[in-house]
């Protein structure tokens, strides 16, 4: 795949760079910072069985069932006609890790190919990959996509928690989507208001602590598991909705918690074998400023006092480290066992670990790790979710029924 179409400068002016969908809350944010620079973004939001047909069209059916989806969303938005394959890119992420995810654009370029050979591919990556785009991060930007992620995760984290006890319903939606707009509007115009933090994070919480609950009590589910699956609606079928319309509250992990487990695993891998490189000693320097912005968050949540906080990632750390060694990093390696843990810790007993059907790291890190997390802390009630084109919605939904009415009986 050497002759792939490659991004060029001018493209920058002329193409629409497609996104597909895994963080709704969070990626309008992102998409607003690549705009400041003069790139069209749009986020995809196309989420028929068209989109499983056209990647089981254009990839295995053995391959990542996320990859799958990712691919079929992009091959769906193609076809429909609604954008011009002259002036359009496909925009794509990659780790870098040893996970099948950093493969993914090599079978997206090759699905493109086959039809619209001209659509250029553009990787998303802080791992030094594809040196050769137009589409590039500067540091400035790298801080500016750091604190979107944080803004994310809180207005994630209210978001959550209020419609699961709205009173008026809609009613977090619509705080949710002001403050979406209020952040993109901040990024998009170069603004430096975005560094004002605590006073910005102090506005969110009281906006949507101003939504009047119930106060009833709920069942809480906490919800992890491979990245793509846990965040995105298209891949695990619209589970938040689900839960919130069988009477429970979601509880989603920040999604500052990966961003930090990737940054750590280098500075974990130059310890384990003992081979320090410039990439370990940069992921460290990031990964310590990661750290001191998310305590500041962390810290602003329990002045305020409405919002249960984010887990503090040292603390996932030594969690992780009873039952697992950092250096399991495959797929998303210890972080699963960790969260599950942190959030059995919390009072959040019943776990949803949602997991693509082909994905054997996950199988080990989190189905496998389940019965450990369950000899230290009895109440918790954890039910593993694989997805996958054949998986059929009424089945994992009949799973997850099973698991809430265990929770109701105890």
């Amino acid at each position: 795949m050497s002759d792939y179409v490659k991004f060029t400068e001018d493209m920058i002016k002329t193409h629409t760079i497609l996104v597909p969908d895994m963080l709704p809350v969070h990626f309008r944010l992102l998409i607003s910072i690549f705009e400041a620079k003069g790139y069209k973004l749009e986020l995809l939001r196309n989420d028929s069985r068209a989109v499983i047909d056209e990647g089981l069209k254009n990839v295995h059916n053995d391959a990542c069932y996320p990859a799958l989806l990712v691919i079929g969303q992009f091959m769906d938005a193609l076809n429909s006609g609604k954008y011009d394959p002259d002036k359009t890119a496909l925009l794509i992420t990659q780790t870098g890790g040893g996970c099948r995810a950093s493969n993914y654009i090599h079978l997206l370029r090759k699905a493109v190919a086959k039809n619209y050979p001209q659509v250029p591919v553009v990787s998303l990556n802080f791992s030094g990959l594809e040196k050769d785009s137009a589409f590039r991060i500067s540091a400035p930007m790298f801080l500016k996509l750091l604190y979107a992620v944080l803004y994310g995760d809180l207005l994630m984290t209210c978001y959550n928690k209020c419609r699961a006890y709205e009173c008026n319903k809609g009613e977090a939606k619509r705080v949710l989507d002001r403050w979406q707009k209020t952040l993109g509007n901040i990024f998009r115009s170069g603004s430096r208001e975005y560094l004002r933090t605590k006073k910005l994070y102090r506005r969110i919480l009281d906006d949507f602590a101003a939504v009047k609950l119930t106060g009833e009590k709920k069942i809480r589910v906490g919800i992890v598991g491979e990245i793509y699956v846990k965040y995105s609606p298209l891949a695990n079928n619209h589970l938040e909705d689900f839960l919130i319309s069988e009477g429970c509250e979601p509880v989603v992990p920040s999604l500052l918690e990966f961003v930090m487990y990737c940054a750590a695993g280098t500075a974990n891998d130059a310890k384990i074998y003992d081979h320090i490189t410039k990439q370990s000693v940069f992921n460290k320097i990031g990964y310590d400023l990661i750290y001191a912005k998310q305590k500041e968050l962390i810290a602003v949540m329990k002045e305020q006092g409405s919002f249960e906080p984010l887990h503090d990632f040292e603390h996932l750390r030594s969690l992780a480290d009873k039952y697992i060694n950092q250096g399991v990093v495959m797929g998303e390696g210890w972080l699963i066992p960790a969260e599950m843990a942190a959030l059995a810790q919390s009072g959040v007993d019943n776990i949803i670990c949602t997991q693509p059907f082909g994905c054997l790291p996950n199988h080990i890190v989190a189905k496998g790790m389940s019965r450990a997390i369950k000899s230290d802390n009895p109440n918790a009630n954890i039910v593993a979710i694989d997805y996958d084109p054949g998986a059929t919605r009424v089945n994992q939904e009949n799973r997850i029924k099973l698991m809430l009415a265990n929770a109701r009986l105890s």
